[in-house]
Formats: structure tokens, C-alpha cells, sequence
């Protein structure tokens, strides 16, 4: 973690959404510009793959300098498409070790040193993303060892990554901006259970000269995230249906082949673990947040891509802007 130090943030801004380009994709490309960006690279939930929508990962710029929060599966594709050279991503920031948050942070990296990066990759986050990034290392240690018999590349893999173990509170600090963690409720209902205490999932606030941006990550009703959001510019919300999931189980079978603890237990996680669309507008709400960005999207029981309905019912409870992330949306 880099040393903090001062840094006097300015005054909040609204925001605004890019307009996105005939293809469906944000006009990310062309010369870096002063000032904060935020895109969605992945905005699917949950660990089965979707053809239009990659998992859960976001890309933060702030005067030029990048920053991810999550790597899920398809975020160097998203990377790419967004215009961004993978090499430039020097500091990673995980919620929680779920693969829809961390299954693309071993290809990011990879990727990066394929591409000629010698500084510091710098991933954060709960207790064993440490322990994640030395299997990353390890994984892709044979490539890399034969990439470096072919000539090009000299600097050993594990010299480029490194993970950290971070607590809560101010977890990091820059130039461009300032992170603070705090441990929400994803993984509450394992109190009492075999892995009570041992799994940690965080939400993050990004501090920057001109905006503050807050990830929930996956959590359920949280105090601490709400306190978290207080008077942010944008909240960027973990958003999920255990009906569409549950409906989607039994249509494809998978609910079916579960035994009745295996059926308790999803739901539990399902219902207590995450946040439904009332609790996520009554959140905004109490936090006084500016706009809402609803993401890490599960998929909907009737296979399409419509979530109209669900902005709709958190503006029961919430006032101000209520937006439905794509990939490689900017806002």
C-alpha cells in the first residue's frame, strides 16, 4: 500500500452518462483528459457466463491513471474494447474472492507482463487476496517461463505481482484518490457455520479531486455501507432477484439436482447475502447518494436483458437518478 498523504479533494460534481457509440459501446478511445471516469467493463452477477455481458468489473480514471475494482471473468476483453492497454492497470482493488469478482485478475496480470509491464501490479483487498495473486503467479509461472525462453521478455512474472492483505478504513492513497473499506454483510450468514469469521467481503469508496464513486460490492442491508455512501456522487450497486435466479434453476434443471440443505442453502446466501431492489433504493436514500448505477446484474428468468422494471422499484424508495449499467458504459 502506498503511503498515505494529504491530499485536499474538491468539490462534488454531477455526472454525466457518455453517449454511447453505434456499436453500443462508451467512446472511451483517444487522449487521456483530466478529471474522473468511470466504466462499467463487466456488469453480469453470478458465476455462469453470459454472451452480452462479462462479470463483475470496473474500470476507475483519474487524470489518466487507471484503477480496477473486481476482475471478473472477460476483463481484459472489456479492457481492450474500452481502448485501455492492460499494461497501464497498476493497482487492483477486490470486494470479496468470489470468481465472478476474481477469476479475470490472473489473465489481467498475465496480460500485462505479455505486454512488456516491468512496475508494480498492486492487488488489495480482504484477507487472502494475497494468497490469490501467488496462485495467479503460479498458474501462469509456466507461460511465463516460456515466453521468457523465446526471448522479449526478462523480468520474471512473480517480480510484476503482488497481493495485499488489507483491514478496513483508509486502505490507500494517491495522488488522484483516496479508498476507504469497510466490511459489509455478504457473508453474515456464515456466523455459526464452519466458515464463520474466515471469509471478509468490502465495499469501497474512491475519494477523488472532482467526484466520490462508491461500490457496494456484494452485500446485503449494511449500516457501514450506507454510512459508507454518505453524499456520494455515484453508488454502484450489486443488483440481483433470487426469484429470476431461483426460476432459472428450476428451467435449466440445476434446482432439481440439489438436495434440500443444497436448496436451503443457496437461498440463505441468496436472500440474506445480497441486496433486493428495496433495500438498494432505501440505502440511496439514507446515504443521500446522487445517482444510483445498478450492476453486477443477475441474469432474468425470462432471458431478456430488460431491467426497466427493477430501476422502477427502487425509485419507489429513492429520488434521484436511478441508472442500468451495460458493459463498457461510461459515467
Amino acid at each position: 500500500m502506498k503511503k498515505l498523504s494529504s491530499l485536499l479533494f474538491a468539490s462534488l460534481v454531477t455526472i454525466s452518462v457518455v453517449a454511447l457509440a453505434s456499436d453500443g459501446v462508451a467512446q472511451t478511445t483517444g487522449p487521456s483528459r483530466a478529471g474522473t471516469r468511470l466504466i462499467t467493463l463487466g456488469t453480469s452477477g453470478g458465476p455462469p457466463p453470459r454472451a452480452g455481458r462479462a462479470q463483475s468489473s470496473n474500470l476507475l480514471t483519474v487524470n489518466g491513471a487507471h484503477y480496477v475494482v473486481d476482475a471478473g471473468d472477460g476483463v481484459a476483453r472489456r479492457l481492450a474494447k474500452a481502448g485501455i492497454n492492460p499494461r497501464d492497470i497498476g493497482s487492483v482493488f477486490i470486494t470479496h474472492h468470489h470468481d465472478d469478482h476474481t477469476a479475470g485478475l490472473g489473465t489481467l496480470m498475465s496480460v500485462a507482463w505479455d505486454n512488456q509491464r516491468t512496475n508494480p501490479i498492486n492487488a488489495y483487498g480482504p484477507p487472502g487476496t494475497e494468497a490469490l495473486v501467488k496462485a495467479a503467479v503460479q498458474y501462469f509461472s509456466i507461460s511465463a517461463e516460456i515466453r521468457i525462453a523465446d526471448g522479449g521478455r526478462t523480468v520474471p512474472i512473480a517480480q510484476v505481482f503482488f497481493g495485499h492483505d488489507v483491514g478496513t478504513g483508509a486502505i490507500y492513497q494517491d495522488a488522484n484518490i483516496k479508498v476507504t473499506a469497510v466490511e459489509n454483510s455478504h457473508f453474515d450468514f456464515h456466523k455459526g457455520g464452519p466458515a464463520a469469521g474466515k471469509h471478509k467481503s468490502y465495499s469501497y469508496r474512491f475519494e477523488t479531486p472532482d467526484r466520490v464513486i462508491v461500490f457496494t460490492g456484494d452485500t446485503g442491508a449494511s449500516d457501514a455501507v450506507t454510512e459508507l455512501a454518505k453524499s456520494a456522487d455515484v453508488l454502484v450497486t450489486e443488483t440481483s432477484s433470487f426469484q429470476d435466479r431461483m426460476q432459472r434453476m428450476i428451467d435449466n434443471g440445476q434446482w432439481q439436482t440439489m438436495t434440500p440443505a443444497e436448496q436451503a442453502g443457496i437461498t440463505r446466501q441468496a436472500t440474506q447475502g445480497h441486496m433486493t431492489l428495496d433495500i438498494i433504493g432505501k440505502m440511496a436514500a439514507r446515504a443521500n447518494v446522487k445517482t444510483v448505477v445498478l450492476s453486477h446484474l443477475s441474469a432474468r428468468a425470462d432471458g431478456t436483458d430488460d431491467y426497466t422494471a427493477w430501476a422502477a422499484e427502487v425509485k419507489k424508495h429513492f429520488s434521484g437518478q436511478v441508472l442500468i449499467a451495460k458493459d463498457l458504459m461510461e459515467f
